[in-house]
């Protein structure tokens, strides 16, 4: 009897196939049959004749089916028929016995099992519910969760005048970009400058041209508004001329050293561009203004990288850049971590700004820049609008990240590409440029505190901390006389509620006394009405002051504001109040009445006045003045509230509101604003769903519907809801792989939401919050992108690893279908566990203060310095709620890599049938097709001259990544031929190269996708007629490692198999393939490249391995087809097989 396998290897051992012995069925059957009839035999003795009547019955049953079965591996060329050797006919025909058809049998289930198309139950449910997952997710992306889009076109007359002259004197970029002047027709059409430069910088395949919409704006609202104002004139506002650059709409998203070659080209621009105002041949300003020295910087998506960039750049000239404007660009890290030079730029880059505003440089070369960054918002699937935010890069003194849903008269979310002609935020965007504009100054800008002073009142809310109440630093204007038939003097808590305006038909204040000091912490003075509130200079219907009893200095000239006010000052018994008005404190609010829809619906905003009672101690009183001459509609309300009475906090954590949610009663006395606190809720991947049920007034009908609005400190996001019943809640807060925050502090207060509905109407609001789940299935997708990158390459190195641990100990290289099938059952739930329990422990080790004194005494540096990279591990989170994440993504990508397989396998079995066809049709007479398929010692250096041209250009002209491409393909066309081999042979050993093949091809095409953008950036650049070869990458050794595997493999070589303690190199080398996936593959993706070229270099060497001698790279890269053994070695691409004679047993 043959000796049974180890227990431990029992599954490879039943896949073994055994050596055919002729090419027809029945052959093989034979020999099978006679290897196993002893032992068949010996059993046979021991049963009863029924039960040997029942065996005989099964047998024939096996016979007859195994007659109709077909091959597993059908044949694409006919079965060779040599000519019979004498004597053979002589011999006596074998009968078949039973333990033949058992024979037979059992080496049918051992092909069956051998296939590279076999599907166990358990692979297939895990492909299915990684199928339905994947397909959960997208749908959630693409419809649940989704914001109201509300942009209203925008319209121009563009012009763009080119500057030949910006030639290669000034750039060696002149050839492959180009520099633009733009101007609106019928409005400005003089060519020459005149005003303040601002520069456009496209993002990511963008135009030059996207600039249009921004720039039309502001030549339209100079020439509409400011140029007939004095007042703008006095203060320095002239036009802006915008500048434009054509970068051919490179991908500078996925290359580095495109990124840096842009930079460097826009430092000249500004040189030439400055230098423009010098010539009064090219210069139309006014006499007597100083020639500009910097230029006002605008840039879209990685435009806005670009920009920060240039500050960097040996080539920059300092402070000719004070103060730049980003829409939609991700300036906390890159958008994707393929290339090696764009994570280096990134953290150059940042590093510098961080390094300049951290104290450490004895010069701050960036403290005079001003940088605002602007965000679609949820609507933007670019890239995560999280992304803009500069709270690891610059202090709240020099900068903030601002949503376009909290803009004043904006308030709606934007794409990536609306953001640059949504006529609402084009007009706030203007706006805010010209307010920081001072033509009178060299920089051509004012001071910095007073540009980021300007940029939040125009951009903020008006209610974040952060911003300036400007009427603090103003001076008394006003004179309040307090008259009985004139003014109302409120009694202390009482609230203002007026329905209509102008009843008493002349001017009327309502005085309301400030509570006494001291002041409940959160004390707060707020005020909401439908009405614009007026300077002292405007005729309008209503103003707010803020008065004390205090006179103003002596000789300070105030206007008089008349009430039943004595021109001659002799009103005996009468007050007189030295007030300050409050209308440059004003926030608006959309308005929200019981037709409304949408915050951006266009209608007249709510003005709204919010003063914490400790800002405005010095005043007594507060003086809400009508000013209406005959009754009108309208309303006012305005009151005195604590913060046990407006704020109410919700202690729940991510699982008691996933279990059941939250859910708040406002009473129905309660102040006009109510803010309701979460501090847990700050995270971008959690959605949730709001209800809002509010009873109907019980006396008056309401004044304005409720009013809702959402929002978060950093960045300064807020979105609202109007004439509210619920809605969707997403927030764009902490997200994974993001830096911390520069500064030392609390990183989240968490989710505010504020509620202003009629206080008069006595009825109560009951408010629901709960986790929407499919809702926040769909923000994995922007926030994991490269996962789905990373981690199927751990799984393929799991995999790979397990074939080749199966190969090492039992001969038999299984298929990768049967190799995954075993690892579902094994090593995957194993390891995916362990790294379960990984992310869990880096979670919470970002807050231990030991891990923390442990990594300060080993690195260096000090314990309160802050560690950026502390999110770049595993799931990039310190959060370690969401650990199911590494089980979620592990069912995932398993399954994706199911479904990639057997895609690859239809794709090559396809293509190797459709080869075969071709062939037998072109096929000569057989004499004819022997000589052709004789070998030809012509061809066998081809492949040498084939290799050394590539790696001379790979040194020279073409990247490694298209090398690579070329590498994919000949690997694919291995795959092909080994398919053939396969089917012709009918050979244990062509199935172990076919599947060894076709395991390499699936992990090569999982690195390409790393390999792929950088390929399209050189093609892109070949089109547009720029040759010059990049700089970074021409390194050989980066693929080297591929192109001696690939062109080894090409000799249908199959790797030896290594018995020694070497194998468990192998084994290592692939497991640490799997574990830096895992752990950095997202953050360095790149990387993984340079790992499986090392594997790929490690295979060629255990090929090399079996001549004992280097001197066998020859031979293999010649084309020789000698194997490790010559009993391994499979038939070349189309070679007839003879069929092997076996000897018969004695």
């Amino acid at each position: 009897m043959r000796r049974r396998s180890s227990e431990g290897s029992e599954d490879e051992a039943r896949d073994r196939p055994h050596v055919s012995t002729g090419s027809s069925k029945k052959g093989r059957a034979e020999v099978m049959a006679r290897e196993s009839a002893q032992p068949v035999r010996a059993t046979t003795r021991h049963m009863s004749a029924q039960q040997q009547q029942q065996q005989r019955k099964a047998a024939t049953k096996e016979a007859s089916v195994l007659l109709t079965e077909k091959a597993p591996w059908p044949r694409t060329t006919p079965i060779p028929n040599p000519p019979l050797e004498p004597g053979t006919l002589d011999e006596p025909v074998p009968s078949k016995s039973r333990a033949e058809y058992v024979a037979d049998h059992l080496r049918k289930h051992a092909e069956r099992r051998r296939s590279p198309w076999r599907c166990s139950f358990l692979t297939l449910a895990t492909s299915i519910g990684a199928i339905v997952i994947l397909l959960t997710v997208v749908h959630s992306f693409l419809n649940r969760q989704q914001d109201p889009k509300g942009c209203a076109m925008s319209y121009m007359r563009p012009r763009f005048d080119r500057f030949p002259d910006f030639d290669t004197e000034h750039t060696r970029f002149a050839s492959k970009y180009s520099l633009y002047l733009y101007r609106e027709g019928g409005v400005d059409e003089d060519i020459r400058v005149k005003g303040i430069p601002v520069l456009f910088i496209p993002g990511n395949a963008g135009s030059y041209k996207q600039v249009r919409p921004i720039a039309a704006e502001a030549a339209v609202y100079f020439h509409d508004v400011l140029r007939q104002d004095g007042d703008a004139q006095g203060e320095g506002k002239r036009p802006l001329d915008f500048f434009t650059v054509d970068f051919n709409e490179e991908l500078i998203a996925f290359h580095g050293q495109t990124l840096l070659d842009q930079a460097e080209y826009l430092n000249e621009a500004i040189a030439y561009i400055l230098a423009l105002y010098h010539n009064p041949q090219r210069s139309a300003r006014e006499p007597g203004l100083p020639d500009p020295k910097s230029v006002i910087m605008l840039g879209h998506s990685m435009g806005g990288v670009v920009a920060r960039t240039m500050l960097r750049m040996p080539n920059y000239q300092e402070n000719t850049i004070n103060t730049i404007l980003t829409l939609s660009a991700p300036h906390a890290r890159p958008p994707i971590s393929f290339d090696a030079a764009m994570v280096s730029t990134y953290n150059d880059i940042n590093t510098y700004w961080r390094r300049s505003f951290s104290g450490s440089a004895a010069k701050n070369p960036l403290d005079d820049v001003t940088l605002v960054s602007v965000a679609g918002g949820g609507l933007d699937t670019m890239i995560p609008s999280e992304y803009t935010s500069l709270t690891s890069l610059v202090p709240d003194t020099h900068g903030f990240t601002v949503f376009t849903s909290s803009i004043p008269n904006v308030w709606t979310g934007m794409d990536h590409l609306a953001i640059m002609w949504c006529d609402q935020f084009r007009k706030a965007l203007v706006k805010a440029i010209y307010d920081v504009i001072d033509v009178r100054r060299p920089s051509q800008t004012r001071p910095r505190p007073e540009r980021i002073r300007a940029f939040r009142k125009r951009l903020l809310t008006g209610m974040e901390p952060v911003v300036e109440k400007g009427l603090l630093e103003q001076e008394p204007t006003t004179y309040l006389t307090l008259e009985h038939s004139s003014t109302g003097i409120m009694s202390h808590g009482e609230r203002l509620v007026l329905r209509s305006l102008g009843d008493t038909g002349t001017t009327k204040a309502h005085v309301m006394p400030i509570p006494a000091q001291p002041f409940v912490e959160g004390s707060k003075f707020t005020l909401l009405t439908d009405q614009k509130l007026d300077s002292e200079e405007d005729d309008g219907t209503m103003s707010v002051l803020l008065c004390s009893v205090f006179p103003p200095p002596a000789g300070f000239s105030v206007l008089s504001y008349a009430i039943n006010l004595d021109p001659s000052n002799s009103a005996g018994g009468s007050t007189r109040l030295a007030c300050k008005n409050a209308v440059s404190d004003v926030s608006l609010l959309p308005a929200s009445n019981k037709d409304s829809v949408n915050a951006f619906d266009g209608t007249h905003p709510f003005s709204y006045l919010q003063y914490e009672l400790s800002s405005i101690a010095d005043y007594q009183f507060i003086a809400v003045v009508e000013k209406a001459k005959e009754r009108m509609p309208g309303w006012v309300i305005a009151e005195f509230s604590n913060a046990a009475e407006s704020s109410i906090k919700v202690s729940k954590g991510h699982h008691q509101l996933l279990l059941s949610g939250a859910t708040v009663r406002l009473p129905a006395k309660r102040p006009m604003m109510t803010e309701l606190k979460i501090p847990e809720v700050h995270s971008t991947l959690f959605a949730y769903s709001l209800e809002v049920d509010r009873k109907p007034c019980r006396k008056h009908e309401e004044s304005f519907a409720p009013l809702m609005r959402q929002y978060i400190a950093e960045p300064y996001e807020s979105k609202y809801f109007v004439n509210t019943k619920g809605g969707n809640i997403n927030v764009h807060g902490l997200s994974p792989y993001m830096p911390p925050r520069l500064s030392a502090g609390p990183v989240t207060e968490g989710l505010s939401l504020q509620f202003w509905t009629d206080p008069t109407c006595n009825s109560t609001v009951e408010i629901s919050f709960k986790v929407d789940v499919l809702g926040s299935a769909g923000k994995l997708v922007m926030r994991y992108r490269t996962v789905f990158a990373a981690f199927p390459i751990l799984v393929v190195a799991l995999v790979l690893r397990k074939q080749f641990k199966v190969y090492d100990t039992t001969g038999v290289f299984i298929s990768f279908t049967q190799s995954m099938d075993q690892c579902i059952r094994t090593s995957l739930p194993a390891i995916f566990i362990a790294l379960t329990f990984f992310a869990i422990a880096v979670s919470k080790s970002s807050h231990n203060l030991w891990t923390r004194h442990w990594l300060s005494k080993s690195t260096g540096t000090s314990e309160q310095a802050i560690d950026f990279t502390v999110n770049d591990l595993m799931l990039g989170t310190s959060d370690p709620f969401f650990w199911f994440l590494v089980p979620l993504f592990a069912i995932i990508c398993v399954g994706i890599c199911i479904v990639m397989n057997y895609v690859v396998l239809v794709l090559t079995h396809t293509i190797a049938l459709g080869v075969a066809k071709v062939l037998r049709w072109a096929q000569g007479p057989p004499e004819e097709s022997r000589r052709a398929q004789l070998p030809n010692t012509g061809l066998l250096n081809r492949r040498n001259l084939t290799i050394a041209v590539l790696l001379l250009l790979v040194v020279t002209i073409i990247p490694y990544q298209f090398a690579y491409a070329v590498l994919c393909l000949v690997q694919a066309v291995t795959c092909i031929r080994a398919i053939k081999t396969a089917q012709e042979s009918q050979t244990p050993q062509s199935y172990h190269f076919y599947n060894y093949a076709h395991s390499v091809l699936l992990l090569m095409l999982w690195i390409l996708p790393i390999n792929a953008p950088v390929l399209v950036v050189w093609i892109h650049n070949l089109t547009v007629h720029w040759l010059t070869p990049f700089s970074t990458h021409h390194n050989l050794l980066s693929v080297l490692g591929y192109i001696l595997l690939v062109e080894t493999m090409s000799t249908n070589n199959m790797i030896p198999r290594v018995t020694s303690r070497v194998r468990y190199f192998t084994n290592t080398l692939m497991f640490a393939l799997a574990l830096y996936a895992a752990v950095y593959g997202v953050t360095y993706a790149y990387r993984m490249h340079y790992l499986v070229n090392a594997l790929c270099c490690w295979l060629f060497v255990i090929h090399l391995s079996n001549s004992g001698s280097l001197a066998s790279l020859a031979r293999h890269l010649s084309g020789s087809s000698s194997s490790v053994t010559p009993s391994t070695a499979p038939p070349a691409l189309g070679s007839t097989v003879p069929p092997v004679r076996g000897k018969k047993r004695p």
